[in-house]
């Protein structure tokens, strides 16, 4: 029995030396090397901190373009989606009162042309992009609310479209965060 619980004990030894201090250590290194130093991508306004590029944030106003919806409230501490299934009865009350809000927000579109994205939260809670087309479905009713050409604000969906990495990994996407802070700098 010697013969086995040593070898044992050792390796578990050296696992969590290794696992608990080298590669945690390595990690933080090469968190450090990059430009934020491990602590994030900062967006600030006139010398303030205004959000993360990374984490998502609501916006509910009609002026501005309304992020995916977070099951955790947005909340960095406790990513995490709903973990409801797609015929849980809440769940689904929880997308058609999206649906609802979507709707009396933006009058003229038509359910079926809403983006999922728009009215289902993501895995993570936090998601900080919409896909175009998330964001040209609501172009009509941010021109309404500040009263700006549609073609104006369209021409600024279109710069902030970020392609996928090397025209091959994932989808376009805008971030919404700074599209918004743009779309503030127009008045």
């Amino acid at each position: 029995m010697k013969q086995h619980i040593l070898p044992a004990l050792r390796l578990t030894l050296v696992c969590v030396l290794f696992f608990c201090g080298v590669y945690t250590l390595f990690i933080w290194l090469i968190a450090h090397a990059a430009p934020s130093k491990g602590e994030g991508e900062t967006i600030t306004v006139n010398g303030k901190v205004v959000g993360y590029a990374l984490i998502g944030q609501s916006f509910t106003q009609d002026k501005y373009f309304w992020s995916r919806p977070s099951a955790v409230a947005y909340n960095a501490a406790g990513s995490g989606g709903s973990n409801k299934g797609p015929s849980n009865p809440d769940y689904l009350k929880d997308v058609q009162s999206r649906i609802d809000t979507f709707l009396v927000h933006n009058p003229g579109t038509k359910k079926e042309d809403i983006p999922s994205e728009l009215v289902t939260a993501s895995g993570s809670g936090q998601d900080p992009d919409l896909s175009p087309k998330g964001a040209y479905i609501q172009v009509a009713r941010i021109a309404k609310a500040r009263n700006i050409n549609e073609d104006k604000i369209k021409q600024m969906v279109d710069q902030h479209i970020e392609k996928p990495l090397l025209g091959l990994f994932g989808t376009e996407k805008i971030n919404v965060l700074k599209l918004n802070i743009d779309l503030d700098k127009l008045h």
